[in-house]
């Protein structure tokens, strides 16, 4: 018997970004795609242009379109940083989340957005994560971001904020629980039962306590309680050196740059952001809203293909 099709609430992210074009293009590649069934939120005026843009105004008016986040008239412009785009995007993200808390949806992918536009309207927002929390009512660090691509998946502990205020926020019970969201998001995946490794907080996870004592009152002790839940888990140890073993399905990272940069250099533009821990699963792209090129046409859809793919359990 054939499984039903995905449902997936797609929401545009920045208007003024490549988001809306990314999304036409991703419209017009699946139209024939059974297994999955898109719900498009966002301002109907800005997809119409976007789809003007790219050629894909058929893919568009065949799509099921719901008006979302909608700017004043003449208020979108390709490339700006503005208030009202980042206001925008995070309503038309919002509108995708209770979709899908409402059982409309089985999912949610979430369009590029640019955090300074965000901040501009006066919105707290650290990421997708922070957005997906607050909207499920679950604390803020109960919700990880998890990147995937170039063959690895990497679930961070601590996400946009300074390295200062990262380090005061990193404890076993924070460590502890990322790993777990990872775990359970991998079974999402197909991974059953992952082989997990605990990147260290400093160089060489710290040589003991010889580069200072962090690892050994936060990852140490909480690699000690993954494996007492009964989880394989390797570590802590220096980054560079887990990353080179490449045995593992799942890393977990303590910190933003320990994740992004391996995850981006072998997956350039085509990395997928999960958002895991809450009761929706919601992914994005793992590249912004690409401002210089806004407007151009230029902008390949490839990574909200592989989100979307991914959370149609397609990839």
């Amino acid at each position: 018997m054939s499984q039903p099709p995905r449902r997936i609430a797609l929401s545009v992210g920045d208007p003024n970004g490549i988001g809306p074009e990314i999304v036409c293009r991703a419209l017009h590649a699946l139209q024939q795609e059974p297994r999955v069934r898109l719900a498009v939120y966002g301002p109907p005026e800005v997809l119409e242009r976007a789809a003007a843009l790219t050629g894909t105004t058929a893919a568009l008016r065949a799509a099921d379109l719901r008006p979302a986040g909608v700017l004043a008239a003449g208020a979108a412009r390709f490339g700006a940083i503005d208030a009202a785009a980042g206001a925008s995007a995070v309503a038309s993200a919002s509108a995708a989340i209770a979709a899908c808390r409402a059982g409309e949806a089985d999912a949610v992918v979430a369009g590029p957005h640019h955090e300074t536009a965000i901040a501009r309207a006066g919105i707290s927002f650290s990421g997708y994560p922070s957005l997906l929390a607050r909207a499920c009512g679950q604390r803020e660090d109960s919700v990880f971001l998890m990147l995937v691509g170039g063959g690895l998946r990497i679930v961070h502990a601590t996400l946009h904020e300074s390295v200062a205020t990262a380090l005061a926020r990193l404890t076993p019970e924070l460590v502890v629980a990322a790993a777990q969201a990872g775990v359970r998001a991998c079974g999402l995946l197909g991974v059953a039962r992952p082989r997990l490794a605990l990147f260290g907080i400093n160089p060489h996870a710290s040589e003991g306590t010889l580069f200072g004592p962090e690892d050994a009152g936060c990852t140490v002790p909480a690699a000690e309680r993954l494996r007492a839940a009964g989880l394989a888990v390797d570590g802590p140890q220096g980054a560079d050196v887990l990353l080179a073993d490449r045995r593992h399905d799942l890393y977990v990272a303590m910190l933003h740059d320990q994740g992004h940069i391996p995850v981006k250099l072998l997956a350039p533009q085509g990395a997928s952001a999960l958002s895991i821990g809450a009761d929706v699963l919601l992914a994005s792209t793992g590249h912004g809203s690409a401002m210089d090129i806004a407007g151009t046409g230029s902008a390949r859809p490839d990574a909200l293909l592989r989100s979307l793919r991914l959370v149609a359990g397609l990839a």
